[in-house]
């Protein structure tokens, strides 16, 4: 299984002039800074919790049809399933009829049913089945929920006051306490 984003989010869920206010910076001499910093805080929510904050284009890939016929999408919230498609051998597509799978839009992570029969032509041996979604809170940086929003300023200030080098693989690297309590609620529990 993987899964590949395939339409970048068109805007970050908080703004330049917004980052800027919360740590009180007048000038346009640190923006290229404030500005990679909101896109690393945004990733490392994004990609620590399952979340995609902005809508955005996202391909789940299977080497094969799945066996429960039950798919779990990896990425929340799943605002839609446009399409899947299936990759045969031969390097022909065929996309399922949407009448031949249900999606559950509900759940946590969101859920496709598969009622259509495995296809007789089989698929390629690897990344054969595709399903094309786009998660995401919604297109504006005021469809993310305010307690995200105000974590990602908590890490971009954080950063922006602490700039001295990190060594990767050297131990967990902070976030500050008070952001990580109020992405708390969004963690998805596993048994």
């Amino acid at each position: 299984m993987v899964h590949v984003l395939t339409a970048a989010p068109a805007a970050e869920p908080i703004g330049l002039a917004e980052a800027k206010a919360h740590l009180r910076v007048d000038s346009s001499d640190e923006d290229t800074l404030i500005s990679s910093l909101i896109v690393a805080a945004r990733m490392l929510v994004e990609r620590t919790l399952g979340l995609a904050l902005i809508e955005q284009g996202w391909s789940h890939y299977l080497d094969a049809w799945p066996h429960a016929c039950c798919i779990a999408l990896p990425v929340s919230p799943v605002q839609t399933v446009s399409a899947i498609t299936l990759h045969d051998p031969g390097g022909g597509t065929s996309v399922l009829d949407p009448d031949d799978y249900s999606v559950d839009l509900l759940s946590d992570p969101a859920r496709i049913v598969l009622t259509a029969a495995v296809p007789s032509t089989g698929l390629r041996p690897f990344n054969g089945f595709e399903v094309a979604f786009a998660s995401g809170f919604g297109d504006a940086a005021t469809d993310v929920p305010q307690p995200i929003r105000q974590a990602l300023l908590l890490m971009v200030a954080h950063w922006f006051e602490r700039r001295e080098p990190v060594e990767l693989g050297s131990g967990p690297q902070g976030v500050p306490a008070i952001a990580a309590g109020l992405l708390q609620p969004y963690r998805r529990v596993r048994l």
